[in-house]
């Protein structure tokens, strides 16, 4: 279940509700103004959503490694991307 707290409240309850996150299992979305800002998960909740989004970035590098057409020069993307 997704808990969701003002961001007011959450400063005052913070010890509770970092023991609720880490120990209990729950999740948090803070809000403002009725607005969600940021959420509060459990760090195992965090490996699986890195984990799972890792798998989408190599999924998506196969799919491009895999297009028809000419690589593009990593000096080529780097201007693009203005890196």
């Amino acid at each position: 279940m997704l808990n969701k707290i003002t961001t007011a409240d959450a400063r005052k309850k913070f010890s509770n509700i970092i023991n609720r996150v880490a120990f209990g299992n729950e999740s948090f979305v803070l809000t403002r103004r009725g607005e969600p800002m940021a959420a509060l998960v459990s760090i195992r909740e965090l490996k699986l959503l890195q984990e799972l989004e890792d798998q989408i970035d190599i999924e998506d590098a196969w799919k491009a490694k895999n297009e028809p057409g000419d690589p593009i020069p990593w000096e080529d993307l780097k201007k693009e991307l203005e890196l």
